[in-house]
């Protein structure tokens, strides 16, 4: 942070007085005081650096009548003003009993716009008057609002005057500019309001004459002159100028001179016709504000030097004509020669010739048939000849690919193209790509609104929400949709959103008239290769997301090279989206199509087979990050075989990135896995991947998927993996607070894994069960029991980790128990093979067990350093949940410190973090936070703590309710 402000410090100063006089140093607006302050700094910018008297500056900034205290004002506002300029405060110097600014060249607005009118002067008088207009544009940029803005003084108001001024004749000047560019037609509406909001300036009464001339409105231009006539003898008393009284006369006689612009072309050769071929745009377009700021941005670039192109790629139905014809139409300002158009059929099976096109566009634009050459060369270079020196727009929809596109490009200066396709147009040489998303749900519904009508929609929003949901938020789909609804009036909005509820019905639901999402998808789709249309098909039947490159190698069991290439292809095609490097995803309604497509064209075990294979990947890896957490742990030796070997990592931040990425995805395929022969391997994802359970971040994510594990292996009468799965709710119930489901879970998995003879899940059953009978705070037998139970189940499969994870639970129950020795030695001892292991995750379990049984001695300084660093390795291995437990356990060690304003942080921390076990939990932390305020003295907050407390046990119907109550009855008397 000391770097950055260091270079920000190092920035020079600049200023604007082109609007609200400000200062700036970098990017970052200093405060420059007072008005009267900055009055003071203005009148001295506006010096260029000369240096200003006192008494001139008096005068500057009260005129006549000035305060007794001026020169002492003065000099305070410039002492400030230093103060606020550090460290370049030396840009404002006193020097003969005055003050001057001297901030370097190009640090005042101001200066900047002069520089650029003199450049637009050059350029102007060498002949170049694009660019003079566009040195004038970028001047007239500078101002922001109104001069000097709200300054006092009679200085200001002055130079107030003179720059606004300044700023009316510039506009002049690029609105002359403008008539000799040949746009009358876009400027009469500016010069109209313009000589409206300045009736008397004749400068702009002659312009707003000539170019309603040359649009071909002269009866107009000359009722412009009889305006200003009247209007200036009733005001001033006097005539009009010579010069708009000249144009009159020329006006009057029609004078050819008058017709074009100065730099217009004689037509040697035949007439220019301005084709106007541009498609109707649609009465009901709907948001992409962003796309049609980018889009028009880029044509309008086409007015300085070089042909702008734009390509908008996206798949079928996105709204790629839509967007196109829409910008065009409001970008033909720009483009005051004409506006071509032409649908290329790239997505059909006979594309557009180029030739026949370029055929079309020559007539268009006035040639003769017989003036048109045979071959697309010389039919191309003709075009461009044509087009030369106008100022036309292209829009080239539906383009097969770039080698289409490329003969029919005007390439001269001051032109445009604008390309839709379904293909990105990468090849395609200084392209500007635009990928076309679909809409945003807002946009959506605003869409389906505007078709269905208000009041249909107004009273089942819901529905029609799901209704665009369902249809992807593509922009076909939404109007399709809308469109059969409006079409049948006894429908309710809630009965379309039934119908699109149907995955294997929809795509057949989304049609009306000749209008077919399905029919869109399949131009696409048939114009794909063999092994393209296969990838296609194969990757679609995937749940998730989206897929990474690795796994969809794996389920097109090709190697990653030659996946990426076809991924790309189905990039290129819009068929497939890339949604970050190395990850891939389909549109909700591509994903249908594509499963469509491979119900009907691959076999049901070409489909099995991939998604076995995709099982496998996913399991193996989950495995290899569950080993790198927790070395030495025996669970790996008892997973289901693979196929695959499972990703590598070079270390533990890239294994839990790949995890915590993927989880998602693989907690879906496990899902989809959930049945016949890759059962078992779905059942052993959820043990792999623990880590995203006791995360906290995918908790729902993996307790559904373990439900659904638990009822089709019970179904299947699969004990083993029916077994594996409660265990995992029981962990599942525990962590959320939900005890009773958690109890319920464990006994039933400790009955299928001693049936099973399956002592993975024997020992972890046990720990469970041992957990919640501590839990329950009277069950303290029980829990030794199952821990020591526990103990021998681990010790059976040789899993070290596992008799560590069971001794350190049996030592969190003898704190309880107040068998405080044996508590520690057992911790020390888990503590101690953890550490064997490694800088582990379950190191952090150690010592959470190991910090608890300390504090329970009473050790306290020892008892926080391990509590500390518990919660640091909790926190580098992305555990949120045991995380806050840990700042729960911290803020109880403070307590008995006692430190309470430390215990009320550390509890804050842990209601912070979200993750601390669900509402049980969050109720012990309240408790314990209310504590620690009224140690603190802050009662009336402690008594809300204990509020809620009582109310969340109340409400589970936990012991804890009793003790929160006798922490509230004397708290009532207080």
């Amino acid at each position: 942070m000391a770097g950055e402000k260091e270079r920000a410090q190092d920035q020079p100063l600049r200023f604007t007085v082109l609007g609200p006089v400000r200062a700036w140093r970098g990017e970052q607006q200093i405060s420059t005081g007072s008005p009267q302050q900055r009055a003071l700094l203005a009148a001295l910018l506006l010096r260029s650096g000369r240096t200003a008297t006192a008494p001139e500056l008096v005068d500057a900034l009260w005129g006549e009548e000035p305060p007794d205290a001026a020169i002492a004002a003065l000099r305070t506002y410039a002492s400030r003003l230093r103060k606020a300029f550090a460290p370049h405060s030396d840009v404002l110097v006193s020097e003969s009993g005055g003050y001057a600014v001297r901030a370097g060249a190009g640090a005042l607005d101001v200066e900047m716009a002069e520089r650029l009118v003199t450049d637009a002067e050059k350029s102007r008088n060498s002949g170049d008057r694009l660019q003079a207009r566009e040195l004038i544009t970028k001047a007239l940029d500078l101002w922001d609002g109104e001069s000097l803005a709200n300054l006092p003084g009679p200085y200001a108001e002055v130079q107030r005057a003179r720059l606004s001024e300044w700023q009316l004749v510039l506009t002049e000047t690029r609105l002359d500019l403008d008539l000799e560019l040949g746009h009358h037609t876009d400027v009469v509406s500016e010069l109209t309001a313009m000589t409206a909001a300045h009736p008397l300036r004749e400068r702009l009464r002659e312009l707003l004459m000539l170019a309603l001339y040359r649009s071909g409105r002269q009866a107009e231009a000359l009722a412009v002159y009889n305006d200003t006539r009247r209007l200036l003898a009733e005001d001033l008393g006097v005539d009009p100028c010579p010069e708009l009284s000249e144009l009159h006369q020329r006006i009057l006689q029609a004078d050819a001179e008058l017709a074009a612009p100065p730099d217009s072309r004689a037509a040697a050769g035949p007439t220019f016709v301005r084709p106007a071929q541009l498609p109707a745009t649609v009465a009901d377009f709907t948001g992409r504000a962003a796309f049609v700021t980018e889009l028009s941005d880029q044509l309008a670039s086409a007015e300085g030097h070089v042909m702008a192109v734009s390509a908008v790629a996206g798949i079928g139905g996105v709204g790629k004509t839509t967007l196109a014809v829409h910008v065009a139409h409001a970008a033909r300002h720009h483009f005051p020669d004409g506006q071509l158009y032409v649908d290329l059929q790239g997505a059909g099976p006979v594309p557009a010739e180029p030739e026949a096109v370029l055929g079309s566009f020559l007539r268009s634009l006035g040639l003769p048939e017989s003036a048109v050459p045979d071959g697309v060369e010389e039919r191309s270079a003709l075009y461009r000849s044509t087009l030369d020196g106008r100022r036309v727009l292209t829009l080239l929809d539906n383009a097969r690919d770039a080698a289409q596109v490329r003969p029919l490009l005007p390439g001269t200066e001051g032109c445009a193209a604008l390309i839709t396709s379904r293909a990105r147009m990468v090849d395609l040489e200084s392209a500007h790509l635009v990928d076309l998303d679909v809409m945003s749900p807002d946009e959506a519904l605003v869409l389906f609104t505007r078709i269905v009508g208000e009041e249909r929609v107004r009273s089942e929003r819901k529905a029609a929400m799901d209704v665009v949901a369902a249809c992807g938020f593509l922009p076909l789909a939404i109007r399709i949709a809308a469109s059969r609804l409006a079409s049948r009036r006894m429908w309710t909005v809630s009965t379309l959103a039934l119908k699109l509820a149907n995955e294997r019905r929809r795509l057949d639901e989304l049609r009306v008239g000749d209008l077919a999402v399905r029919a869109t998808f399949e131009l696409g789709y048939g114009q794909l290769e063999p092994e393209q249309a296969k990838a296609f098909r194969l990757l679609g039947l995937a749940e998730g997301p989206d897929i990474s490159l690795a796994a969809a190698a794996v389920a097109l069991d090709l190697d990653p090279f030659d996946a990426e290439e076809l991924l790309e292809s189905l990039v290129d095609a819009s068929l497939l989206e890339s949604a970050a490097p190395g990850r891939y995803r389909y549109h909700d309604l591509v994903r249908l199509y594509a499963r469509d497509c491979a119900e009907r064209h691959q076999s049901a075990a070409d489909r099995e087979a991939a998604l076995s294979r995709l099982l496998d990947f996913y399991l193996a890896t989950a495995a290899r990050v569950h080993a790198m957490e927790r070395p030495g742990d025996r669970l790996v030796d008892h997973l289901s075989p693979t196929t695959h070997p499972g990703l590598d990592f070079p270390h533990q931040d890239a294994a839990l990135d790949w995890l915590f990425t993927e989880a998602d995805c693989l907690l879906m395929c496990a899902q989809q896995a959930a049945r016949g022969e890759t059962l078992r391997r779905a059942a052993d994802v959820l043990l792999a991947a623990i880590d995203l359970a006791e995360s906290g971040a995918n908790a729902p994510r993996y307790e559904a998927l373990a439900q659904v594990i638990s009822r089709t292996a019970r179904g299947a009468g699969d004990t083993r993996a029916e077994g594996r799965a409660r265990v995992c709710l029981a962990k599942v119930h525990q962590l959320a607070g939900r005890l009773d489901e958690a109890d319920a879970e464990a006994e039933r998995a400790l009955d299928l894994g001693t049936a099973a003879r399956d002592f993975v899940i024997v020992g972890r059953a046990r720990t469970e069960r041992g957990i919640l009978a501590h839990l329950s705070r009277t069950r303290w037998d029980d829990a030794e029991h199952h821990f020591l139970e526990a103990i021998e189940a681990y010790r059976a499969v040789d899993d070290r980790p596992g008799e560590a994870s069971a001794l350190c639970n049996l030592s969190r129950a003898y704190v309880e128990m107040d068998r405080i020795d044996s508590a520690i030695e057992l911790a020390r001892k888990g503590v101690e093979i953890y550490e064997s292991q490694g800088r582990t995750l379950r190191v952090a379990n150690g010592k959470y067990a190991l910090g608890i049984a300390l504090t329970g001695a009473g050790l306290l300084t020892p008892a926080l350093e391990q509590l500390n660093e518990a919660r640091d390795l909790f926190h580098e291995h992305r555990q949120p949940l045991w995380e806050g437990m840990a700042h729960q356990r911290l803020a109880e060690a403070h307590l008995a410190v006692p430190s309470p304003a430390k215990a009320a942080t550390h509890a804050e921390q842990a209601l912070a973090l979200r993750g601390i076990g669900g509402d049980w939990r969050r109720a012990v932390v309240l408790t314990l936070l209310g504590k620690a305020l009224l140690e603190l003295g802050q009662d009336g907050r402690a008594e809300a703590c204990w509020r809620e407390a009582l109310s969340i046990h109340e409400r589970l119907g936990t012991p804890e309710a009793q003790d929160v109550q006798s922490l509230l009855t004397p708290a009532a008397t207080l």
